[in-house]
Parts: structure tokens; sequence; C-alpha cells
């Protein structure tokens, strides 16, 4: 069975986004970047909703072409570009760079996915993580928290019918007072 991951950076206050989903906060230092870039290259499949699909796509297929591009985005474009993707979306939309279109249940394809021989996935968007985590879906959490408060927004975690034990197994600083923890779900 794959393992399912849901990774994003998270304000102290818990929120992937500020209000008018302004990410403004979350820019990371090299060291950072490079850690999500490796994470990328090591994902087998990456699961994202449309909002943040939306927002990857209009950038990262071309972000190595820029004339301005740093060596670390142009790798993390390869990389982004040649990693299998699903993108869950009810809204009929066209999508491309190693990608596949899911427009029926979440849950269900999330569940057979999962149930696949293959490599580590990661989920990318809070609203269809947290379809996921209420189905008890998501095996390990992570969380890059920023040292800012946003006050509201998009929240990493979503109201759940049930308590999920979780087991920490990492720390790690990052410059600027970034905290990555990394959680595994108790079974």
């Amino acid at each position: 069975m794959r393992k399912l991951t849901f990774a994003m950076n998270t304000s102290l206050d818990g929120y992937v986004a500020a209000p008018g989903d302004d990410l403004g906060w979350s820019v990371p230092s090299d060291e950072l970047f490079q850690w999500w870039s490796d994470r990328v290259g090591a994902t087998d499949l990456a699961l994202y909703g449309r909002r943040v699909w939306e927002g990857m796509s209009s950038h990262w297929p071309t972000a190595d072409k820029q004339p301005d591009a740093a060596p670390a985005a142009i790798e993390y474009a390869r990389r982004w570009r040649d990693m299998p993707k699903v993108v869950f979306s009810s809204t009929p939309t066209t999508v491309d760079w190693n990608t596949r279109l899911v427009t029926g249940d979440a849950v269900t394809e999330i569940t057979r996915l999962k149930a696949e021989d293959g490599g580590p996935m990661d989920i990318v968007g809070a609203t269809l993580a947290a379809a996921a985590m209420r189905a008890g879906l998501i095996d390990e959490y992570v969380l890059v928290t920023h040292p800012v408060l946003v006050g509201g927004g998009t929240p990493f975690f979503t109201a759940l019918d049930s308590w999920v034990n979780l087991s920490l197994v990492e720390t790690r600083p990052f410059p600027d007072g970034l905290l990555l923890t990394r959680y595994e779900t108790r079974r």
C-alpha cells in the first residue's frame, strides 16, 4: 500500500493561505526551497486540488525558461513537470505536464491509488486534503511552520468527526525561524 503525505507551508496560527489566498508570507529560503524540490523529486505521484493546481501549472511548466531562472528553480521545474500528477476537480478543465484529471469522487480515487503498488504520494491543497483527512487516508502530516500570524484564510486542518493520533517523527529548523514538523498517523 502506498503512503499518503499531506505537506504544506503553514502560518503559526494554522493557515496555508491568508485571506484572499495570499501566500506572500510563505516565500521560502534557499534551503527550504531545496527541501521542497527534493521532496518533489522523491514523490511518485502528487494529488492536486484545483486551486493549487492552477497556481502551480501557471508558473512551473515554463519557469526554467525564464532568463533570470536560478539553478534551483530550473531543477524544481524539471522535477515538477516529470512527476506524475492527478488533479481532482469537478470543474471540467484540461491538464497537461504528466497529469490526468479526475472529476469523480476524490476519496474513492485516492483510496484506489493508495491500494496500488508504487512509491509515496503527496496530497497538495487543503480542500482536497480535508476530504482525505476525514476519510482517514493520510499517513503522514508535514508542516513547515512560518513565524507569522495571518489571522484567517485557508486552514491546514479541517474539522474532524474523531481524533487522529499522531507520532512525532522529525523536527528540523530552517532559516528565519521556520520549523518543519513531521508526524505519522498511529493506526
